[in-house]
């Protein structure tokens, strides 16, 4: 039976790990800063390393799964401390515990280390060249992995979403019920990523022992879409009486440039871990009835 630990549990991939492992034969342990889903949340600081390295330890981790990360994009342009601290400095903290304990670490990061400048699928050893704070500090963090010697697997994805916390889908929903209509920006593109999904990828990892594949993998669902189309779609398969507008970008006036194309390849991850990845209209059918 192997530990696995999994910190930022209350986020959606967290909530969706705890949802798939319910039936695992191995011991899993949810620890995040906060506990909204109760007393079987662990309370667990990430930026302080004494406190790191003491829980795996007492708690014998053959495997951590850091899903904790300072997502706020725009916000981290303002707070690039908090984000440099939980984004990087934070995950060296989990990698130097990792060797300690012998620990493979699981380590979840993004599609904003790259441009988006690109015109066909971004490969793991594409030129990075993230726009803000967020992605540098994404980028940064994945650098403190490689550069610590633990052993790891990277895992970029982007555009999640679930029925848990804050993300595109929820608030697509909650505007269509309401208004008559909702511009969406037109000119980003890239691929969704239902969490369930994502969750289930990494749950496979651990629990048929392909840890040993160490290194730097792509997942999100299968297909290349905008955010109108993917607002679209929500819109028809939730039912609602709701026109939905194209935008552009310079519209929508932020205090950091989004990439315009953010598609990643996962041809290195179906070969490497033999997945079948989920088109993203069938995944965001499945997941829809669930957030409505």
């Amino acid at each position: 039976m192997m530990n696995v630990i999994v910190t930022g549990a209350e986020g959606q991939l967290g909530s969706e790990l705890r949802a798939a492992s319910r039936n695992s034969a191995n011991n899993y342990v949810f620890t995040d800063v906060c506990r909204l889903s109760g007393a079987d949340t662990s309370y667990l600081d990430i930026t302080d390393a004494a406190s790191v390295k003491a829980f795996f330890l007492s708690r014998k981790a053959d495997v951590i799964v850091n899903c904790a990360a300072y997502t706020n994009v725009d916000k981290a342009e303002d707070d690039a401390a908090a984000a440099d601290l939980l984004n990087r400095q934070a995950v060296r903290n989990i990698a130097l515990a990792a060797i300690d304990c012998g620990a493979t670490v699981i380590h979840i990061s993004t599609d904003y280390v790259f441009g988006g400048d690109g015109r066909v699928p971004y490969k793991e050893n594409d030129a990075k060249n993230p726009l803000g704070v967020y992605g540098r500090t994404k980028l940064a963090g994945e650098e403190e992995l490689v550069g610590s010697g633990c052993k790891a697997i990277i895992i970029r994805t982007a555009w999640l979403y679930s029925p848990y916390g804050k993300n595109f889908v929820k608030t697509m929903a909650s505007l269509m019920a309401t208004r008559q209509e909702v511009g969406v920006v037109a000119d980003q593109v890239g691929s969704p990523t239902c969490a369930e999904d994502l969750a289930a990828f990494i749950y496979g990892i651990i629990e048929k022992g392909m840890l040993g594949h160490t290194g730097v993998y792509h997942y999100t669902d299968a297909g290349v879409v905008s955010w109108f189309d993917f607002a679209r779609e929500i819109c028809r398969l939730g039912g609602w009486d709701c026109a939905v507008k194209p935008l552009r970008s310079s519209e929508f006036p932020s205090k950091v440039r989004r990439p315009h194309y953010s598609v990643l390849d996962k041809s290195k991850t179906a070969e490497t871990f033999g997945v079948e990845v989920p088109y993203w209209k069938d995944s965001l059918a499945r997941c829809l009835p669930k957030i409505k």
